[in-house]
């Protein structure tokens, strides 16, 4: 699962690196969140024909969308569950997943996630010890998504609200000692695949790639990232006061 993550992507930068268009606001400040949440604007990467002139190539495009898919048949956006994970095994089949999984696909950049475990503290209340995965060489994830665009039904010619979900599958390895699931990352060479709008997808696309996820951190870090309120690179900062305890998770 992946609830909550950290990005330090900026759209001008990933439209060099992926040889992208960047459709986003560029009057929108660009900003590092150490703390996305789900409804949250992120950004993402697609693969789209060009509208003026739909038989040319498809080419890769920075888009913005809201953290959480708005299947096309919601009535009122808001309402109803926010649809920020999408289960790899079910995408074909859930209705609110089934016809972005063929269509419309994304990338979703991020420097790495959080994860919660709770931990008995003597009290009521169990208290909640975040984790944070990242990869050891500090390089970017790109994790596979699904997206949608919706039009409010009670507006005509609505603008469309563009929104995603991040594929999960069962985690792997020793991140299985944090949670059962996790975020499916892509290497670069699944990307092109993953991206068509013209091609389904195989299923082996769905199955996450050891060699990459062994090579996953994991760092027990401070509870300020279990508030939305905060932001800031600290809160990624491995937990230097509970160094002995983060050890012996893993």
């Amino acid at each position: 699962m992946c609830g909550r993550y950290a990005t330090t992507a900026d759209p001008a930068t990933l439209a060099v690196e992926l040889d992208a268009l960047d459709e986003t606001d560029h009057s929108a400040p660009v900003e590092a969140d150490y703390n996305v949440a789900p409804t949250t604007e992120v950004l993402t990467v697609v693969e789209r024909h060009d509208r003026e002139n739909p038989d040319s190539d498809p080419s890769k495009r920075i888009r913005r969308m809201r953290w959480g898919l708005v299947p096309s048949w919601t009535k009122e956006l808001g309402k109803g569950p926010v649809l920020f994970n999408a289960r790899a095994d079910s995408l074909a089949e859930k209705p609110a997943f089934r016809t972005a999984f063929k269509f419309k696909r994304c990338l979703v950049p991020m420097d790495g996630w959080y994860e919660w475990q709770t931990e008995a503290t003597g009290g009521k209340k169990a208290a909640k010890i975040p984790y944070y995965m990242h990869p050891d060489d500090g390089s970017r994830l790109f994790m596979a998504g699904v997206w949608s665009a919706w039009r409010d039904p009670r507006v005509e010619n609505a603008s469309p609200v563009l929104s995603c979900s991040i594929v999960t599958v069962d985690s792997l390895g020793h991140l299985e000692q944090v949670h059962d699931r996790m975020p499916l990352a892509l290497p670069r060479d699944r990307w092109e695949a993953w991206l068509d709008p013209d091609n389904t997808v195989d299923s082996a696309l769905l199955e996450p790639v050891p060699d990459l996820f062994e090579r996953i951190d994991v760092d027990r870090v401070r509870p300020l990232v279990n508030s939305v309120k905060n932001n800031g690179h600290e809160l990624i900062e491995p937990d230097v006061d509970r160094a002995g305890e983060q050890i012996s998770l893993l």
